[in-house]
């Protein structure tokens, strides 16, 4: 992917033709999966709930345009709360909604829906609205940002279920650079944790080995980003990043002290030390 040329269209399509492989990756995986009740890699789930959980993921995506899954005043929590908190909410209750029939069937359900979602979705284009109730109320993606989030979900929890399941599971530099550049532009706002971002004005360069390149930009309480070549503000902190680690870091896979030590991320600019806080800016479940 060249780092200096943003074909939004080109980039949805190859985001599109990922999320086709790696769904059916996953619904391989699960179905290899010998035993849902062992823990996986993420406190307090079990492999089976992660697996749960991707069901939920595919569920309420394709349910954007069919239709199949209506009843979200009984999985969303009342009001607007904070995102964290939301999510949290949405998570536990949506993971509680299969039982062991359901979760028998993961793979096949996983490979039927990531079908479903890129045949009803073929053709659209990447700025179309999605309506994303579990993030806000109010809150619509583009069918881009949905569709980098979908990948995303995929990738991060296959090595979720793959780690408590001892089976294998890779997550491909081009892959994570799709998700990089189709959803945090998006994403890495929607999540500031405003309190802590309250009278900080920092600007990050994160430019992604082989692209895509962002420029982050916290200004008391707000957060904007941009692609590569649209922001004239000089940055306070560069950082180069491998784009799996990249992945790993901002999902909270991997720690970021032990990506900078294998030399993955490297911090540069006028103020390096900065690159430390970015992580701590971003609020998750």
């Amino acid at each position: 992917m060249d780092a200096l040329a943003f074909d939004p269209v080109a980039e949805h399509d190859k985001t599109r033709a990922a999320l086709h492989e790696t769904a059916q990756r996953l619904g391989q995986l699960l179905d290899n999966v010998g035993d849902m009740t062992v823990p996986s890699s993420l406190p307090d789930w079990t492999v089976g709930d992660v697996g749960a959980h991707l069901r939920a993921v595919y569920l309420a995506y394709c349910s954007a345009f069919t239709g199949e899954f209506a009843d979200w005043g009984g999985v969303l929590p009342p009001g607007d709360g904070s995102l964290t908190e939301r999510i949290t909410a949405v998570n536990a209750k949506a993971v509680s909604l299969f039982g062991a029939d359901e979760r028998a069937h993961l793979g096949d359900f996983v490979r039927d829906h990531g079908e479903t979602f890129l045949r009803v979705t073929g053709g659209l284009a990447p700025e179309t609205p999605v309506p994303t109730p579990w993030y806000g109320q109010q809150v619509t993606l583009t069918l881009a940002t949905a569709t980098g989030l979908m990948l995303s979900e995929s990738l991060l929890h296959g090595l979720d279920i793959a780690r408590g399941a001892r089976l294998p599971w890779t997550i491909g530099a081009d892959a994570a650079r799709l998700v990089v550049g189709q959803s945090l532009p998006t994403m890495m706002p929607l999540t500031l944790d405003r309190a802590k971002a309250q009278g900080v004005r920092i600007s990050f360069d994160l430019a992604v080995r082989g692209g895509p390149r962002l420029v982050a930009a916290v200004e008391d309480g707000t957060m904007t980003v941009t692609r590569e070549g649209t922001s004239s503000r000089r940055s306070d902190c560069r950082i180069s990043m491998d784009p799996v680690a990249f992945l790993l870091i901002a999902f909270r896979r991997s720690p970021l002290w032990k990506e900078m030590a294998q030399g993955r991320i490297l911090a540069g600019g006028p103020r390096p030390w900065l690159a430390l806080r970015l992580r701590g800016l971003i609020a998750g479940p």
